[in-house]
């Protein structure tokens, strides 16, 4: 098995070009929540040219939407969400800067294809783990769009939050590179 990667974030060029598809890491340092409706709103502000909540440049998203806090916690149970949902967001937010996204499951050609233009990766956490994801997060702090709840917009401190390299800048992608060496040939 290969070292587990250390990645701090923001998460710089260097960095993003170590990363392959499959790749084992571990972030420290800060991500953003977004879900569906926060990403509309990212969207709706670029194109009326307003200043986005948080400035996304080298920054990561990861798409969750949290559980309140039980006493003695910062946050509830944190696990992802199905990434797709955001697909037909993500080449736009890439285009601004956007460095990283944590989901669960596949992405579109289009995000794959953005992915390498852009130079960010697809980053996969365990769906199913939300409890144990939630005890990296070390502070929470509202940013933005409080009325959407759990999916308004919130600046995690995370440390050693386990994920894995899905799809990198060179057109890797871990879910078909995984799927492809366990298939059985068909026979005519």
């Amino acid at each position: 098995m290969n070292e587990v990667l250390r990645i701090r974030s923001p998460i710089d060029e260097a960095t993003i070009a170590k990363l392959r598809a499959g790749d084992q890491a571990l972030i420290t340092g800060v991500v953003y929540t977004a879900r569906d409706a926060a990403h509309k709103r990212l969207i709706a502000a670029l194109e009326k040219g307003e200043k986005l909540p948080f400035a996304p440049g080298g920054q990561t998203i990861y798409y969750v939407g949290p559980s309140p806090a039980p006493p003695g916690r910062v946050i509830g149970s944190a696990g992802p969400t199905t990434s797709g949902r955001m697909d037909g967001y993500t080449p736009r937010l890439l285009a601004v800067g956007l460095r990283a996204m944590i989901g669960k499951g596949s992405r579109s050609q289009e995000v794959k294809d953005a992915l390498k233009k852009y130079r960010a990766v697809y980053l996969a956490a365990t769906g199913g783990a939300g409890a144990l994801i939630a005890r990296c997060v070390k502070k929470v702090d509202p940013v933005a769009y409080a009325d959407l709840g759990p999916e308004a917009i919130v600046r995690l401190e995370v440390e050693d939050l386990p994920v894995t390299v899905v799809n990198d800048i060179y057109g890797g992608d871990a879910y078909l590179e995984g799927r492809a060496k366990y298939e059985r040939p068909t026979s005519r």
